[in-house]
């Protein structure tokens, strides 16, 4: 799973935008030069097969989706987090 979900480079991005609040894909390409529409969908459709992120659908017109962090999100998130801080301190303390 977490090859998977590292496979797509996007996906760390797709998280801090939904930390931020953009909970929308139209808003998220938006925000993010060189984010496709395209590879945006692959990325949150891999997102829901795990169950780090759920879809919200609301019956309106015209349609609108959002998505949002899972319980289950929440927790690798955290994790992905404890190793980038981890990748810093090896970073501060390898030689120059």
């Amino acid at each position: 799973m977490v090859e998977t979900i590292f496979g797509c480079k996007w996906s760390l991005t797709v998280y801090q935008l939904l930390a931020n609040g953009i909970n929308r894909p139209g808003e998220m390409v938006r925000a993010v030069e060189g984010l496709s529409t395209k590879v945006l969908n692959e990325c949150l459709r891999r997102n829901l097969q795990f169950g780090i992120l759920e879809k919200i659908a609301y019956p309106e017109i015209p349609p609108r989706v959002e998505y949002r962090v899972t319980a289950l999100g929440e927790h690798f998130i955290a994790t992905v987090d404890h190793i980038q801080a981890l990748q810093q301190l090896i970073d501060q303390q390898a030689p120059a």
